[in-house]
Formats: C-alpha cells, structure tokens, sequence
C-alpha cells in the first residue's frame, strides 16, 4: 500500500477512534452531536466525498435531527424547518455581494494565463536578475509572485511554471528538489497576496471588511516572497553546485535592428547614443521616426516619474480654497441665542415666545391671530443689505443672526467661488516630497548610467511583459485599497483589463503585415477612449473644471465595445473567450457551492449547540490569549495537511471567529495569520495540490518524494513568516490603519 494512503488512514483512524471512544453514548445531548457530525464531516472529504455535497448532506441531516429533538419528536415539523432553513441558507449566499467579485477575479486570471505572457515574464526576468545568485530559481519566484497575483489560481501557476521553468532549471543544472519547492512555493503566494479569492472566502465567512483584509495582506505576502528569494539566494551562494549561474554567452541578448544600428561599441550607454543618433547624420539613414521611438521609449521611466511627481507637488502644494461661512448657522444654535436674548430688552408684543415647557401645543381659540400673520402673497428674497430681514426681531442678537441669514440668502445665488472668502493658496512642499524627488533623481542618473545596449533590450522585454501585468495588479489594488472602488467593481475592471491584455499580446504575436492592419484599425477606437479617460483624469486632478461632455463619454463606450468585438475576431480570442468563460463558471459554482453548503452546516452546528460545547471547553482551559492564538494556529496548521484551504476556511473559520471576542482577538489580525498559515495547505502531504500539478507535467524520472523534500524548507519559510507576523503585528495591521482610520 501507497505511503501517502496510509498516512490518510492513520489521519481518519485518529479522528474517528477517540470520537468513538469519547463521546457518552449512554447520555447524548445535542452538542455531542454536533462534535459527532464535525467528524464525520472531516472523515467524509478524506475519504474522497465532495466537499460542498459532504457539507450539505451532513448539514441537512443533522439539522433534522436537531429540529425533530427541539420540537417535540414531531418528523413533519422537523422537516419543514430543515426544508425552511436550506432556502434561507442558500437565499443568503446567493444575495452576498462580497461573493460576486470572485468570479470577475477568477475571469481575469484565466484570461491573462491564456495571453502567453507568462513565457515572455519569464524569459525578461530571468535575464534582468542574470548576475543574481540563483538566477533561475530567483526569476521563477518572482514570476510565479507577479502571475500568481493576477490570476489567484495556484494550478494554473504550478502548472504553466513546471512546462517552462522546470525543464530551464533542469538543464542550468539546477538541484531538483530546489527546483521543485521554488515552482511549488512560489505559485501558492496567489492565495495570500491580493487580489485573493481565499481573502474573499474568510472575509464572506467571518464578516471582515475585504478591503481591510486586502491591504493587511499586502506587506505579509511581499515579506513571505522576500524571505524565499533570500533563501534560494543565500543557498545558491553556499553552494553553486545547487544553482550554476548562467554562462556569459547565455546572457548576451539580440540586439533589435535601431540598436543595432546605432550601436558602436559593447559597453555603449544607450541614452547618449541615441541623442546623438537622433541629431546626427545618421537619423536620415537609420530613420529619425524610429530613432525618436526609440528615444522616447528609453525616456519612459523619467516621463512617468516626472508626471507622477507633478501630480504629487500639485497636491501637497495647494490648500482648498476658503469657504466663507458666516452666515452659517449650526442647527440649534439659532434658536438658542434668540432664547437668550429675549428677556425685558424684548418684550413687544409682536415677538415669538418660547414654547412652553411642556411641549409644543395648539394655539388657543382666545389667542390674538395678529401676532401670527399670513406672509405676503409677494415674498421675495431678502435684500442683500439685510434691513428689512431684522424687521421681526427687537434684540441685538436676534438681529444681528437674521441679518447674517439675509446676508447669506443673498449670497446664495451667487456662484461658489464668490462666496469662498479667498482662493486657493500654493504652500511650500513638505521635506519628504523633496527627499523623495532626490531619490527618483539619483535613481534614474544611476539607470542611465549602466543601461547600455544589453540592459535597454532587457529593460523593452520587461517593458512588454513585467510592466502591463504589474500595471494591471496595481491598479485593481490600488482602486480598492485606496477605496476608489469596491472589490466587486475592481475585478470588474481587472476582467476588461485581462481582456485587453490577452488581446494585446495575441495580436503582437501575429505577422508584421497583419499586425499593422490590425492596429490601423484599433487606434482610431482607442484614441476615442483615452480621450474620454484623459479628460475625466484631468478633471479628477483640478487641472479642468469642465467635466467629461455626455456625447464623448457615450462615444467612448461605443468605441470600446466596438474595439471588443473586433479584437475578438481579428486575433482570434473566441476559444480563449470560451474556455476561460467555462473554467469561470466551474471554479465559481464550485465555490458558491461550496459557501452553500458550509452555510447549512453552520447553521445545523449551531442548532445543536455544538459552538457551545467547544466554547466552554476552550474557556475552562484557562488559556491567555497568546496560549490561544498559538493553539489554533497549530490546529489550522495540523489541518492544513489532510484538508486543503477550502474546506478550513468553510467549515473550521465559523467554529473560531465566536471565539476570538472572548480573548480580544481583531478578526482582521487572525484572518492575516490563518492566511499566511493557509500556505502550508498546498505543501503539505498527503493533499499537497501544488506537489501532484508539478508531477503532472514533470519528466517521469521526477518523483513525488523529491518534489515533498523540496517543499520542505519553504514550509519552514512559512512558519518563520507566521511567527514573524505574530511578534510584529504592524506588518499587516500598518497600511489598515493608515488607510482607514
């Protein structure tokens, strides 16, 4: 018998012996089964059961005999409330909106794993991090962090990675086991860093904001990838046997035909020469089109730095303009100085008194109606001198409050920069936006500096790979975290971004002659859309008051949805389009499934009282609250080796997020760290996905041992990241606070 089988039946035998042994069959009550069934429940998915189907079935069962015990024995009732309750369980997931971003999420990961951009990622970094220790292992990590990011999908990672970087590493003379934890580890970052579909799991299932849990995640998935680029790093080091660094012919790089032709020498600096190229004597014969092309594509870095730092001064620079307020009145505050004022100065007989303390009553029949007169059929606004709007009142506080309610009624028709008492003001810049632009400075002269021509085909490969996609995962973030927009609307605009790229990189791919007619095409459409992107951007800044005129914003989605339906036909995006539309579909009903089903046994686990019993037994251990974060860390971490993240996050989360109130747990801390911890799920034997995706596309002499030893040390990562996390909880809980005060 298989190692791996028996282990998973040693695993059943220890949860269901001591279940059996345990429980007080001669005086069951409702929480013994409710432990009864979480076992069970455990035993079933280990046995092979579907997960979502096991969760239901056990749900609805326990649940009837939760109802048939609490309503008198009566089978008819009992199953009327379990029928009841599956439909509110399942209505409820189904009106979760939290849960509409994960197939969005989930669409956009598959279409730019279908853009064949991963090999070209690939290809840039492994060249740009050449003379790093490990190149090979290094680059694997990072494109495997920057991929897994965008498509969340740790299969997909795994697999696409072991077809292009195993066999690179192979034949480098990379050791297998290092090999083989670099691809493994590396495609699970996609569960931890954001935009995750796990985060949205926990945050649906714990009640925690997806925003807060996306921006806590970000420094502790960075630092989790950081720790294994040193790793790998310091053992290739160690030990260069382990990874050979590259030869120099494998680092030498074509030259494209401008380059080439503008080059004279190896070490040449690229950006002097083409200043040169471009106003020499040779821009007639090389071409000055394509030598200004090339210029302004080695000037990209500082022109985007340049319009980000402009932006910045702008915006530390000048102070909202003043609005003058004093004719505003705070809502009370009026009545309250009229109050005060009316003592013996205002005794007329045409005043309004103060209600009587008793409340507020229906005038008498006897009371003189002249005190209380019809307005006049002409009201008009009050005059702008205020005279005539004091007319009513006797004291020198009511009159001076009517006549600034004048004042400020006059002023009301004016325009809003007439009001503000002053415009705004330019204010010197801070010292750290001055530090700041000295950084970029110094960081771009030194760029320049060593970008000869060998870096600046580097720097155009990264240009077309790493940048789009980094591009893309930035701003998907950056519009949630920054709460431009919510998650759901984020994955929305990532899917459309997704699209654009697949459709960008598939029509790159095509003959010079095809290319062209294509792109003839598409910038006529695109230069509609950014127009209409430009101009509301430029509004978003203050740069323009006028906003985006209702005719471009319509032209703009007509351009766009007319560029959709050609790229679709012109680069041949149908079946790309088709399968990641059907893989979408598969993973989403398989996780609203999944959520259906944990709803019910949740709420079945509830009726019988089962959170109660383990409350109470986690209480009388007397535990701190460092015990208890230690203890269920350990759990979730035991778990993580039979079970994969699913099924923990399910079934496991509603059992300790009641708990964490009692030991003054932040439900965003602990969802940080069962996140983090959730990495061990991949790694962990017998249900170690990541290890059986490697195998399947692995050479046969790679065996499923060597891929195990090779996760190892990573786990340990893993572990040492957790505990890192734990000591220095400003690691996640930082940007949180910074952002959402």
């Amino acid at each position: 018998m298989r190692k791996e089988l028996w282990f998973g039946l040693i695993i059943m035998a220890a949860i269901a012996l001591p279940t059996l042994i345990l429980m007080p069959w001669s005086s069951m009550t409702l929480g013994h089964y409710g432990l009864m069934m979480l076992a069970l429940v455990v035993v079933a998915i280990m046995l092979g059961f579907p997960t979502a189907f096991t969760l239901m079935g056990m749900g609805v069962i326990f649940a009837f005999i939760a109802y048939f015990a609490q309503k008198g024995g009566d089978p008819n009732v009992a199953v009327k409330h379990t029928l009841d309750l599956m439909v509110q369980r399942t209505y409820g997931v189904m009106t979760n909106e939290v849960l509409i971003s994960i197939p969005l999420f989930v669409f956009m990961g598959y279409l730019v794993e279908r853009a064949n951009l991963i090999e070209k990622l690939f290809k840039s970094l492994h060249l740009a991090l050449a003379r790093v220790p490990g190149s090979l292992a290094v680059a694997t990590l990072v494109t495997c962090a920057i991929f897994a990011t965008a498509t969340g999908i740790v299969g997909a990672v795994v697999t696409l990675m072991g077809l292009l970087a195993l066999p690179a590493m192979m034949r480098a003379g990379y050791d297998m086991k290092l090999s083989a934890g670099a691809i493994t580890a590396g495609g699970c970052l996609g569960i931890l860093i954001p935009p995750s579909v796990m985060l949205i799991v926990y945050g649906a299932t714990a009640g925690v904001s997806v925003v807060k849990l996306y921006a806590g995640a970000f420094f502790p998935g960075i630092m989790l990838a950081v720790l294994y680029i040193v790793y790998v790093m310091i053992r290739a080091k160690l030990n260069p046997k382990l990874a050979p660094p590259l030869s120099a012919e494998d680092r030498v790089v074509a030259l494209s035909p401008v380059p080439a032709a503008v080059a004279t020498a190896p070490g040449q600096r690229a950006l002097p020469a083409l200043l040169a190229a471009v106003r020499g004597d040779r821009a007639a014969v090389i071409g000055r089109k394509s030598l200004v092309k090339e210029l302004l594509v080695a000037l990209l870095p500082a022109i985007i730095f340049g319009l980000l730092l402009l932006a910045i001064h702008r915006a530390v620079t000048t102070e909202p303009a003043a609005v003058e307020t004093t004719g505003l009145v705070e809502m009370g505050s009026a009545s309250e100085a009229a109050k005060t004022s009316t003592g013996a100065e205002a005794a007329g007989s045409n005043e309004l008194k103060e209600p009587a303390a008793d409340g507020v009553k229906e005038p008498p029949a006897t009371s003189s109606l002249s005190e209380l007169k019809e307005p006049a059929a002409d009201l008009k606004e009050p005059p702008t001198e205020g005279a005539e709007g004091a007319k009513g009142a006797k004291g020198a506080a009511a009159t001076k409050a009517t006549t600034d309610g004048a004042a400020a009624g006059a002023n009301a028709s004016l325009p809003a920069s007439a009001t503000a008492a002053e415009g705004a003001k330019t204010v010197p810049a801070p010292d750290w936006f001055w530090w700041t632009l000295g950084i970029v400075v110094a960081a771009l002269v030194l760029l320049y500096a060593v970008l000869d021509w060998q870096r600046y085909e580097v720097y155009k490969l990264l240009l077309a790979s790493f940048f789009p996609l980094a591009f893309l995962i930035l701003a998907v973030l950056g519009t949630i975290v920054f709460g431009l927009a919510t998650p759901t609307e984020a994955a929305a605009v990532g899917s459309i971004g997704g699209f654009v790229l697949a459709a960008a990189y598939l029509a790159i791919a095509r003959p010079a002659a095809e290319r062209t007619k294509i792109l003839r095409l598409w910038l006529p459409l695109w230069a509609v859309v950014l127009a209409a992107v430009v101009w509301f951007a430029l509004l978003k800044s203050e740069f323009i008051v006028s906003p985006v005129p209702m005719w471009l914003g319509w032209l703009s989605m007509t351009a766009f949805v007319v560029w959709c339906a050609l790229a679709t036909v012109q680069v041949r995006l149908q079946g790309v389009l088709s399968e990641s539309v059907f893989l979408t579909a598969k993973t989403s009903a398989m996780v609203c499934w999944l959520f259906v089903g944990s709803s019910i046994f949740s709420a079945a686990f509830a009726l019988l009282g089962g959170q109660e019993v383990i409350e109470k037994w986690v209480l009388s251990l007397g535990l701190t609250t460092t015990q208890f974060m230690l203890l269920s860390q350990f759990i979730i971490f035991i778990l993580g080796w039979p079970l994969e993240w699913t099924e923990i996050i399910v079934i496991f989360m509603p059992i300790f997020i009641p708990l964490l109130a009692k030991f003054n747990v932040d439900p965003l801390f602990f969802g940080l760290l069962v996140a983090l911890n959730l990495q061990t799920a991949f790694l962990s034997p017998p249900v170690a996905m990541a290890a059986f995706y490697l195998k399947g596309v692995a050479p046969p002499h790679v065996t499923l041992n060597q891929i195990f030893a090779g996760m190892m040390p990573f786990m340990v990562i893993q572990v040492i990241a957790l505990l890192l996390l734990y000591i220095f909880p400003a690691i996640g809980l930082w940007l949180p606070e910074v952002l959402y005060k």
